[in-house]
């Protein structure tokens, strides 16, 4: 099952290291990119939900299989894509394809591995099992940089393909036993979750081309989030629901999946914004990059084994109050460094904002699934995965936002100071915002005249402008973690220390 949802988590960051060759060699818009990361991370959160209950109904062994199929037949495609006018539609629809077997296969694998241990051991397995999945993510960078590097960026999505043969292989190995639930699968929440989320994230994704003032926008985001608001009504009145609402009931269930949501707005979108920070004012190259990267994971890996831990012992309260805590202060003193230019000292600060996340990560998740309804793993697993994963998609809408018009103003600034005037400034600011391909030493535009030469002069002052308006997206990231916090001190405490059967929910808690 590692091995299985160690792809899933690999395509969450591999990708992004690759992400300046795709947009060079293809000719992407800054935006485009950003939706062929983001492509992937709103199928996640649209499609949880349904994986989660289709593992339920059909057993969770089957749906693995079928969505790595599905994973690893989009992942080549993806790889194929060719050049010209096709090229960003064909990527951006494969790679929501993508996000669907992952959706799939990530619940149902998490079931079977929930299923296997006791709730007395619950937290230090999960521990274990998102340590060596963060472990196997951390790979992702380094891999993605070494065949980029050295072979082609295409080879980014082939290497999910030798990947999914092991998970294939060993799941079938295992013997695992399908113990389908009975019920239906509630086809109109699926659309609805779907068409909600999907339109929600559009608005925000959209928000700078458009146009916070624009009618489009609101229309997205409001009319996304009236469709989540039918959904959560629809739910209610269904008798086999895709969701069981009931389940937010649950205090400490309700501050888990808030905190989860916290926490993904930043775990996520880092990687994307991190490495195209590296590449573009540090002038790094891929490998380098994912380097940098790797610190994040060090704090990340050694933190999560330290949560489940602390979770078996004592409950999740005092892992998320950590982590919340760690990751606001290690986010906030990232990025007051981004401005020194140096991979040397911004280390330390990487690594703490990994640890908050690892300390968040698996015990918020784990305590979740221990107060599933009824044992229904598989469903409680796609609401929690449904909550991180939009969290995902909004926080790269938002600090991808945030990022562009950070940019473009202190672009624009730069210019203005060279002599140029400022609605020229403002339209070369908006093509190099748009034209970011992640090195910052590239060649300096051709050509003569004010606007070329001023352009020219200032490459340097450019790579400091990049790097002060990533100081917004990871200051925001910072807010994320203390709201996480705050709702962190809203956890009761109890902990779940009896199992439930497969039909009656039959838990008991206690305070530590």
């Amino acid at each position: 099952m590692m091995f299985a949802v160690a792809m899933t988590f690999i395509d969450q960051t591999i990708v992004s290291i690759a992400a300046p060759d795709i947009v060079r060699e293809l000719g992407l818009s800054s935006s485009g990119m950003q939706w062929v990361v983001n492509a992937y991370l709103l199928s996640l959160a649209a499609f949880f939900a349904l994986g989660g209950r289709l593992a339920d109904l059909y057993g969770p062994r089957r749906v693995v299989v079928i969505g790595t199929l599905i994973f690893v037949i989009a992942s080549v495609l993806c790889g194929c894509v060719p050049s010209g006018d096709y090229a960003q539609p064909w990527l951006i629809t494969f790679r929501a394809v993508q996000g669907i077997g992952a959706a799939l296969l990530f619940p149902a694998a998490l079931a079977v591995v929930v299923a296997v241990f006791p709730v007395e051991r619950r937290g230090r397995a999960l521990a274990l099992f998102f340590g060596i999945s963060g472990a196997l993510t951390a790979v992702g960078p380094l891999l993605g940089g070494w065949l980029t590097a050295s072979w082609t960026w295409r080879a980014v999505f082939w290497v999910n393909v030798p990947v999914a043969i092991v998970a294939l292989v060993l799941t079938a190995l295992a013997h695992i036993p399908d113990r389908p639930r009975p019920g239906t699968l509630d086809v109109p929440g699926a659309v609805l979750v779907a068409a909600g989320m999907g339109l929600s994230v559009l608005g925000f994704q959209q928000a700078w081309s458009w146009g916070w003032g624009s009618w489009a926008t609101w229309l997205c985001v409001v009319g996304g989030l009236a469709i989540l608001y039918v959904f959560v009504r629809y739910e209610r009145g269904v008798r086999h629901p895709l969701i069981d609402l009931r389940v937010f009931r649950d205090k400490a269930f309700a501050v888990d999946s808030a905190v989860l949501f916290f926490a993904m707005l930043a775990f996520v979108p880092v990687f994307f914004f991190s490495s195209v920070y590296a590449q573009v004012s540090l002038s790094a190259s891929p490998n380098q990059a994912a380097l940098f990267l790797l610190y994040f994971f060090v704090g990340f890996a050694i933190a999560s084994q330290w949560g489940g831990r602390i979770l078996d012992k004592r409950g999740a309260r005092p892992a998320l109050k950590a982590g919340t805590i760690l990751g606001a202060v290690g986010f906030a003193l990232w990025a007051n460094e981004l401005t020194n230019l140096s991979m040397h000292d911004q280390w330390p600060y990487v690594a703490l904002a990994g640890a908050g996340i690892g300390f968040i990560l698996a015990p918020a998740s784990t305590d979740a699934v221990n107060r599933a309804i009824g044992a229904s793993y598989g469903e409680v697993t796609g609401i929690t995965q449904t909550v991180r994963n939009y969290a995902a998609s909004v926080g790269m809408a938002v600090f991808g936002t945030l990022l562009s018009r950070a940019m473009t103003e202190n672009v624009t600034d730069t210019l203005r100071a060279r002599g140029v005037d400022a609605a020229t400034a403002d339209q070369v600011a908006r093509g190099i915002t748009d034209s970011v391909s992640g090195h910052g030493d590239s060649t300096p535009p051709t050509g003569s005249g004010q606007v070329a030469e001023a352009t020219r002069d200032a490459m340097s002052s450019i790579q400091m402008d990049f790097a002060q308006a990533n100081q917004w997206v990871f200051y925001g990231m910072a807010v994320a973690l203390a709201l996480g916090f705050l709702c962190a001190v809203r956890h009761p405490g109890d902990r779940t220390t009896t199992t439930t059967d497969t039909t009656t929910t039959d838990t008991t808690t206690t305070k530590p």
